[in-house]
């Protein structure tokens, strides 16, 4: 399997995390608190490079609140500046992993979507169906409260397995770490 190294400096940058900004706030000039980041971004940026060059960064709390899509939804966000720094790790670090990703996976990826999703979908009907002529099942399902029940642990392994360089790997610990999952409640209670 091969394994990377020193990516912290290529997260970390400053430039990266200006393209990160570039990325995030594309859709989102609007909302309060992305204009409130804003409104200092150089300062912004720069205190987030300095905290996370000298190794002082915290993942900073989450905030909550429901949607319905179409079912409801309790969906727990990071502030702005801890989303931009994920942009950023995602920007360096999904090229390594994009390979191990298998084809049918549509979701958050680069030229994937929901409309190569549904094509891709149409496509396998087809096939297993010869053409619509013979009955097949699909089965459509969503794991409940997947992020908030996957253990974080073996999710770090999993990622460590790959990732070699010390200081990625602390941020990582970090930014899972922060998230108040349901396994880290069961552990405190212990």
């Amino acid at each position: 399997m091969k394994t990377f190294d020193n990516f912290y400096n290529l997260i970390i940058s400053p430039e990266s995390l200006f393209i990160a900004w570039k990325r995030f706030s594309r859709d989102k000039r609007k909302k309060k608190d992305v204009l409130q980041f804003e409104w200092n971004l150089e300062q912004s940026i720069f205190a987030l490079h300095r905290e996370l060059k000298n190794k002082t960064y915290k993942h900073g709390p989450y905030g909550s609140f429901y949607i319905t899509d179409p079912k409801q939804r309790h969906i727990h966000k990071a502030i702005v500046r801890d989303r931009v720094l994920h942009h950023s790790i995602a920007r360096v670090l999904m090229p390594l992993f994009e390979p191990t990703f298998i084809s049918t996976s549509f979701s958050c990826r680069i030229g994937k979507g929901t409309h190569r999703g549904v094509t891709a979908v149409e496509k396998m009907l087809r096939k297993a169906s010869q053409n619509y002529t013979q009955p097949c099942h699909v089965l459509k399902c969503d794991i409940k409260k997947f992020f908030d029940n996957v253990d974080h642990i073996t999710l770090i392994e999993i990622i460590e397995l790959r990732i070699k360089d010390e200081n990625v790997r602390w941020l990582i610990r970090e930014i899972i770490g922060s998230y108040p999952s349901v396994l880290a409640r069961e552990r405190e209670r212990e």
